[in-house]
């Protein structure tokens, strides 16, 4: 006791006081922090909701975690390649395959990996949708440009003869 009345009293609270405050100051932090974060989650839950990701991630666990889930592989649709690569549903392979080796280039030279790849995958989905082989596929309409091209010129040639 005869420590405590040589201190004067006014140091001893001015410390508990900054301590208290700090601890105010932390405890009031951290819930702001928690209510940010459960602010973020519940707005990162509906934007899910709307974009339909929730139901996919749903549907790929149903389905046994493959196929389609938030990380499964996904599958371009048909007529999301042909809106990649500009072709209609009336299109030949020979044009599909044509329009894809234009696309790649010029994404190759001056675009991004990202477009070069969305296209890859379109033609991708439209070598199913024909029912090819890849490699079978660019020598069938490489032979199909190639015999267009030699057709239009004999044409050329026939007319200017007659």
């Amino acid at each position: 006791r005869s420590i405590d009345r040589a201190r004067p009293s006014g140091r001893r609270s001015s410390t508990t006081m900054a301590s208290r405050i700090l601890a105010n100051l932390l405890v009031a932090g951290g819930s702001a922090l928690v209510r940010a974060a459960s602010q973020a989650y519940r707005q990162a839950i509906v934007n899910a909701q709307r974009t339909g990701v929730a139901r996919e991630a749903a549907n790929g666990a149903a389905n046994g975690g493959g196929g389609g889930g938030m990380f499964g592989k996904k599958v371009m649709t048909a007529e999301e390649a042909r809106a990649v690569l500009g072709v209609d549903a009336s299109a030949t392979y020979a044009e599909v395959y044509a329009r894809y080796e234009k696309l790649f280039e010029s994404n190759a030279k001056q675009g991004t990996f990202y477009l070069q790849s969305k296209v890859f995958r379109a033609k991708e989905s439209l070598d199913a949708e024909y029912g090819v082989e890849t490699a079978e596929a660019h020598a069938e309409a490489e032979a199909e440009r190639a015999a267009g091209t030699q057709k239009s010129v004999g044409d050329g040639d026939a007319s200017s003869t007659k």
